[in-house]
């Protein structure tokens, strides 16, 4: 069973079964919203040619293309579409900010199962998957890698992490762990590689536009962002309790003039990340709290029958 307040390796474990439906391969199919971008620069050794291009360090030397290279006089690699051995890394967020959610499940677990689902279908094509996973004050980081077994250990963090929130009057989020989470990642990329981030994108920021810039320049990035349909309609709350672990408040959200100011404000900050992420070609997964994961990532990703 998935959803709920806190997430099991158990759950995450058997969500293996249920990857498949959706892809991150270049090749996408028409209704998957990473369809129509332009030439993805995720390639490796397929059988299309793609383009020429500079060497750069840690290139196949078996791609070198001997004639252009002699002929210009400095290196030169012929690259292809289909990508055979690519590092994929997860950026997943399980700060405070995450642990909220008013039906199916909390966004902490929504950003865990999701970067689970994406672990299962990433090895299961046969590359590699690593992920950094943060809250407010730490930072965990696995190096990609094939092997079940070293997933798995991410997975184990992954619930600590987790099982570790609770609404606590002396725990407060950390806007700025995005940031630094992004920050740590970028130095250990190389290029041609996959980056998803699942998060609320609480603390959003030039920091982190400027760091997923840079990322973007010589690798692919995909934003998760995950939202709960109260963050943005408090009506549909009636009267809504609050509390930060010690008091409770109780709010009439009907009639109320905070009501539109509370929805003016989410639809612009929300706006304002999504216009951004997109403007610099970055695509954006829109994931909700109030159904199952796995199929909002395959409605998504193209639908039934994608590899």
């Amino acid at each position: 069973m998935t959803g709920g307040a806190y997430v099991t390796l158990k759950q995450l474990t058997r969500l293996r079964y249920r990857a498949r439906g959706f892809s991150y391969l270049p090749t996408q199919p028409v209704r998957s919203v990473l369809a129509g971008r332009k030439r993805s620069r995720l390639r490796g050794r397929g059988l299309d040619f793609d383009e020429l291009r500079h060497y750069r360090p840690g290139d196949d030397i078996r791609n070198m293309d001997w004639k252009i290279t002699q002929r210009i006089g400095s290196p030169y690699v012929r690259v292809y579409t289909e990508e055979r051995d690519r590092p994929v890394w997860m950026v997943v967020d399980q700060r405070l900010s995450m642990f909220f959610g008013s039906q199916h499940q909390m966004k902490s677990v929504a950003a865990a199962e999701a970067a689970a689902l994406t672990a299962w279908r990433v090895l299961a094509v046969g590359d590699r998957i690593g992920a950094v996973i943060f809250n407010d004050q730490q930072q965990f980081i696995a190096k990609p890698s094939r092997s079940e077994r070293s997933t798995i250990a991410w997975f184990e963090k992954l619930v600590e992490f987790n099982n570790d929130l609770t609404a606590c009057a002396d725990k407060t989020s950390q806007p700025k762990a995005l940031a630094s989470a992004l920050q740590t990642l970028a130095p250990r990329l190389g290029h041609d590689g996959l980056v998803v981030i699942v998060s609320d994108f609480d603390g959003w920021s030039e920091v982190c536009l400027d760091t997923l810039k840079l990322i973007n320049r010589s690798n692919d990035v995909v934003a998760a962002v995950v939202s709960d349909p109260l963050e943005r309609d408090i009506v549909s709350a009636n009267n809504l309790v609050v509390s930060d672990g010690r008091y409770q408040l109780e709010i009439k959200t009907t009639n109320s003039p905070a009501q539109e100011r509370f929805k003016a404000d989410y639809d612009q900050r929300f706006s304002n990340l999504i216009d951004s992420l997109k403007r610099h070609a970055i695509p954006v997964l829109a994931l909700s709290t109030h159904t199952d994961i796995s199929r909002q990532i395959q409605r998504l990703l193209g639908g039934a029958g994608n590899r």
